[in-house]
C-alpha cells in the first residue's frame, strides 16, 4: 500500500470514439483493424465517455457519500456527462436487484452479490475492460472477490464481473470520551481486554455496543464475523463464501463465535431494541454518545471524522489468541455494469476513473475512508495524524500483511443475508435461537440456494 504518485490515465489519451459515436462494448487494445464485440459491433480501444451529452443511469445504496462525491466530481471534470441516480437501503438493493437488472437495468449498479446474477446473464463481463484499462495488473487480490467461474458457479477465480469504488474493512469504532470514563486508554489488544471493557461500560451505565439488527438486513453479522475472525482463519470462510466445493460456515471455531456473540447479547451489552434499529439510527446514536463500540466499516471514517473530530477511534478486532494474526472482513464497495446498459463504456471509463485520478483517490480516502482500488504503486493522498482515517488505513495495511481479508459472509449467494442471517440472528436476540442451531440453519440455507454443496 505504498503512497508514492505513479502516473495516470488522462481523459484526452483515453477519448477515442469510432463513427462519432460510443460503441456498447470493448475489447483489447493493438492491431489495425477496428476491435468488434461478441455481436459483431465495432468498438473502440479505449472507451471513454465521448464530447456529446450524455446521462449515466445508476443505481446506489443511500449513506454512502462517497458515490455523490465522486460523481459530481466526474462530472466536473467530464462536463458532458450527467447522472440519473436512484437510491434504496441496501436491504431494498438486496431483494431488488435481479428484478431491476432485468426490468429496468441502469449502467451502474451497486451489487449485494454477484453469484446470481452472472448465473441470470443480468451482468456484463468486464474482462476486456480490464485488457484495455489494465486492471489486470492490479494486486490480484483486489478484484478476486469480483471473480467468477463460468456461469457463476464458484467466486474468486474466472473472469470478472464488478469493480469497487474503493477496498473497504469493518472493524470496531470506539467513543473515546465514553472509553476514559472506564479507564480505557488504549484499544483492546486481546478479545479478553475487549470482554473487560464491555463488562466495565455496562456496569457505569453506557451501552457497550451500538448497533442495528433490524429490517431485511441486520448488523449483527458484523460483529459475529468479526468474531469468527478473532478465534479462525479466514481462508475457510472465504472458500464458504465463495462457494468452493464442501465448505460449511458450521465450523467448531465459527461455533465459538456464535456462542460468544450469545454471551455478549445475554450479558445486555446490545440495546435492548436492537432488532428494531436500523442503520441510519445506529450512527446517529453512536455519534450521539450513546454507545461504547461500533462494529462497522471504514467508509465511516470520514463522517465520524467529521462529526465526532478527535474523539472517535477504530481497532480491528483481537485476536482470541495472543500474538494471533488479524483478519477482517476486507471487500470492495462493488458495482457493476448491466449486460443491457445503454452507456457500458462510460460507466466502464468511470470506474478506472475512479482508480485512477488523483482527486478521484482524494475522495476515496477523505470521504470514504478507506483504500482506493488501483495499481500498487498508485498515489495515495496524505492523511492528517490522529484522525479514524489514519487508523482505518494503517489497519487495512496490517490485514494486507497478516493475509487476514474475508469476504462479507453475507454475500455468499444473494438470498443468504436476508433470508437466512438476519432472521437467525434476530431470532438469538430473542431467545428463539442457539448458537448451533444459528450455524445449522444457515449452511442448511447455503446449500439449498447453491445447490447441495
Amino acid at each position: 500500500m505504498s503512497r508514492r504518485v505513479r502516473p495516470r490515465w488522462h481523459g484526452a489519451a483515453l477519448a477515442v470514439v469510432i463513427g462519432g459515436a460510443l460503441a456498447a462494448g470493448c475489447g483489447a487494445p493493438g492491431g489495425d483493424a477496428p476491435q468488434a464485440d461478441a455481436t459483431g459491433t465495432p468498438i473502440s480501444t479505449a472507451p471513454a465517455c465521448g464530447t456529446a451529452p450524455i446521462t449515466l443511469n445508476a443505481y446506489f445504496e443511500t449513506g454512502f457519500p462517497i458515490t455523490k462525491a465522486l460523481t459530481t466530481e466526474f462530472s466536473a471534470q467530464h462536463k458532458n456527462v450527467k447522472w440519473d441516480i436512484r437510491e434504496d437501503q441496501f436491504a431494498v438493493i438486496t431483494q431488488n436487484a435481479p428484478r431491476v437488472l432485468a426490468d429496468d437495468p441502469p449502467d451502474l449498479m451497486r451489487l449485494p452479490q454477484v453469484s446470481e446474477l452472472v448465473k441470470d446473464n443480468l451482468l456484463k463481463n468486464l474482462d476486456d475492460y480490464a485488457k484495455v484499462f489494465k486492471w489486470d495488473q492490479w494486486p490480484a487480490s483486489q478484484l478476486q472477490q469480483m471473480r467468477l467461474a463460468p456461469g457463476g458457479k464458484t467466486r474468486g477465480e474466472g473472469s470478472l464481473y464488478a469493480m469497487g469504488l474503493n477496498f473497504s474493512m469493518t472493524g470496531v469504532f470506539y467513543n473515546k470520551k465514553l472509553a476514559a470514563q472506564i479507564g480505557l486508554s488504549a484499544p483492546p489488544a486481546t478479545l479478553a481486554e475487549l470482554d473487560d471493557a464491555l463488562a466495565k461500560a455496562k456496569a457505569a451505565g453506557i451501552a457497550p455496543i451500538a448497533q442495528f439488527n433490524g429490517g431485511a438486513t441486520g448488523g449483527l453479522a458484523f460483529p459475529l464475523q468479526n468474531l469468527m475472525a478473532a478465534y479462525g482463519p479466514a481462508a475457510p470462510i472465504n472458500d464458504w463464501i465463495f462457494q468452493k466445493p464442501g465448505a460449511t460456515i458450521d465450523t467448531p471455531s465459527n461455533l465459538q463465535a456464535a456462542q460468544h456473540l450469545e454471551k455478549w447479547i445475554k450479558a445486555g451489552y446490545f440495546w435492548k431494541d436492537v432488532n428494531a434499529v436500523d442503520y441510519a439510527t445506529m450512527m446517529s446514536r453512536f455519534i450521539d454518545g450513546q454507545g461504547l463500540f461500533m462494529f462497522d466499516g471504514d467508509w465511516e471514517s470520514g463522517n465520524l471524522d467529521k462529526q465526532m473530530k478527535g474523539d472517535a477511534g477504530f481497532f480491528l478486532m483481537p485476536s482470541a489468541q495472543d500474538g494471533g494474526k488479524l483478519a477482517a472482513m476486507s471487500a470492495p464497495l462493488t458495482f457493476g455494469i448491466s449486460s443491457r446498459a445503454k452507456n457500458a463504456d462510460c460507466a466502464a471509463y468511470f470506474l478506472n476513473w475512479v482508480a485512477t485520478d488523483q482527486k478521484a483517490r482524494d475522495i476515496a480516502v477523505e470521504i470514504g475512508g478507506s483504500h482506493p482500488m488501483g495499481p500498487a504503486d498508485a498515489y495515495m493522498p496524505a492523511v492528517a495524524p490522529g484522525t479514524v482515517t489514519e487508523s482505518t488505513l494503517a489497519a487495512g495495511a496490517k490485514i494486507g500483511e497478516d493475509n487476514g481479508a474475508m469476504d462479507f459472509i453475507a454475500n455468499a449467494t444473494g438470498a443468504i443475508y436476508a433470508k437466512s442471517w438476519t432472521p437467525q440472528l434476530q431470532k438469538m436476540v430473542a431467545g428463539k435461537q442457539t448458537p448451533e442451531g444459528l450455524l445449522k440453519s444457515v449452511q442448511s440455507d447455503y446449500q439449498s440456494q447453491v445447490g447441495g454443496n
